[in-house]
């Protein structure tokens, strides 16, 4: 066995599992798994909780040079731990596959210290983290240092101010709009009107045209 975060096959960022924890919420953190040999890397993920964690994958082969993201989930939890400590612990053991073996193919052995085989293990311990202690750690960020903090806040509030006067030039302008329209239907009536008005009046024109000609052409 080796020390926290890699070992001869393997290496592992980060070197221990944080997870904010909240009541009643989920966590996760992500591992980055990658394979620094030539050869095909089979790994699997022990935990001494695996009731309140969720692994995926928890077992997986890594090719030559290459790294896989195992993804730890901390299940919701009832209750707070006493003091926020946390002794779960995360097991990771890896051992030299044939090439190309598949996940599946693997023997239920593989991973078993009788085996024969050569298995390198690596421990990872795990944290707890309030999120008002995230909190302060990022509004003290924000505070001191080399004044980065300062020219954020300024930023976000020449931004607020940005969106501000667009959100109030996009009212105007949807204001003007609306009164262009407004005016337009009002138009549009008054044309109607009058084209009603000319119609009954070229009408009754007729109507009365009509009569005078059957009164002119009755007999007397």
């Amino acid at each position: 066995m080796t020390g926290v975060g890699e070992n001869q096959l393997i290496s592992i960022q980060p070197d221990e599992l944080k997870f904010i924890f909240e009541l009643e919420n989920q966590s996760y953190c992500d591992l980055k798994v990658a394979n620094k040999t030539e050869h095909y890397v089979a790994f699997k993920v022990k935990t001494t909780s695996p009731k309140k964690y969720f692994v995926r994958p928890n077992t997986s082969v890594i090719q030559p040079w290459d790294s896989c993201i195992i993804r730890v989930t901390l299940q919701a939890q009832r209750e707070y731990p006493p003091d926020m400590q946390c002794k779960d612990k995360f097991l990771l053991q890896s051992t030299i596959v044939p090439p190309h073996t598949d996940v599946d193919e693997l023997p239920q052995d593989t991973f078993t210290k009788d085996s024969g085989k050569t298995l390198t293990e690596c421990k990872l311990k795990v944290s707890y983290i309030s999120p008002s202690t995230t909190q302060r750690s990022s509004e003290s960020g924000a505070t001191n240092g080399d004044g980065s903090g300062s020219e954020t806040i300024s930023t976000i509030q020449r931004l607020k101010e940005e969106r501000d006067a667009a959100v109030k030039q996009t009212q105007q302008l949807q204001h003007e709009l609306d009164m262009v329209k407004r005016r337009r239907n009002q138009r549009n009536s008054g044309n109607g009107l009058s084209l009603k008005l000319a119609a009954m009046v070229g009408l009754i024109g007729l109507i009365i045209g009509f009569i005078l000609k059957l009164t002119l052409a009755s007999p007397t």
